[in-house]
C-alpha cells in the first residue's frame, strides 16, 4: 500500500512537472481581477490628474503676485498684476508708468512692451515688465488688476484707477467646474487657499 501511494505521489510530482501554462478558467479570473481594479482605478486617477493641473494654475497665479510684489519692493517701483491680460487665461505683470499706457489695451502685448526690455537702459521705462505666463490646462481666471507698491501694499486697480483695499480680494482660478482661491490684502499678504 505504501508503495502504490509513493508511486502515485511520483507521477502526480513528475506529471505536475511536466503540464505547463495555465487553464483557460485561471487566465479568464486574472483577467477579470485586473479588469474590476483598472475600472476602480481610472475615475481616481482622472480626479487626481484634474486636481493637479487645477493647481498647477493656481500656484501661477499665486507666485506672479509674490513676485510682483517682491519686484515692487526690492525696484522701489509700483508694480501691477494684470489678469486675463492680452487675453482670457494669461497673466503679465507690469510696471506702472504714470500715463495712459498703464491702462491702454496693448499693455501686455510682447510686441508692444518686449520681455526683456528692448533697451538696458535704467532710466527708460518700463525696465520691470515681467513675461506673459499662460495659465496651463485652459484654466480660467477672474479678470482683476492689483497693484502692488514699493513698500509691499496692495491695492485695487477699478477702471484704471487705484482703490484702497478694505476686504481683501479674491481672484478665482477655475478649471472644469473646480476651482481655488488667492486672495490678497491691504498690506499686500497673498495667500493661496
Amino acid at each position: 500500500m505504501a508503495a502504490l501511494l509513493l508511486k502515485w505521489g511520483l507521477q502526480m510530482f513528475f506529471r505536475a512537472r511536466n503540464d505547463r501554462g495555465f487553464s483557460v478558467i485561471e487566465l479568464m479570473m486574472v483577467v477579470l481581477m485586473l479588469g474590476t481594479l483598472a475600472a476602480i482605478a481610472v475615475p481616481v486617477m482622472t480626479d487626481m490628474t484634474a486636481s493637479i493641473k487645477l493647481n498647477e494654475a493656481a500656484r501661477i497665479v499665486e507666485r506672479e503676485m509674490q513676485d510682483a510684489r517682491l519686484k515692487a519692493v526690492s525696484s522701489n517701483r509700483a508694480i501691477r498684476v494684470r489678469l486675463n491680460c492680452p487675453a482670457t487665461g494669461y497673466v503679465r505683470s507690469v510696471e506702472v508708468l504714470g500715463t495712459a499706457a498703464d491702462t491702454a489695451s496693448n499693455r501686455c502685448m510682447t510686441s508692444a512692451y518686449p520681455f526683456p526690455p528692448a533697451d538696458d537702459d535704467v532710466m527708460t521705462r518700463p525696465n520691470f515688465d515681467g513675461p506673459v505666463r499662460t495659465l496651463p490646462n485652459a484654466a480660467t481666471v477672474t479678470s482683476e488688476v492689483l497693484q502692488f507698491g514699493p513698500d509691499g501694499t496692495a491695492v485695487s486697480v477699478i477702471n484704471g484707477t487705484p482703490t484702497t483695499i478694505a476686504t481683501p480680494v479674491t481672484v478665482t482660478i477655475s478649471r472644469n467646474g473646480k476651482s481655488r482661491t488667492v486672495t490678497v490684502n491691504n498690506v499686500g499678504k497673498v495667500q493661496l487657499q
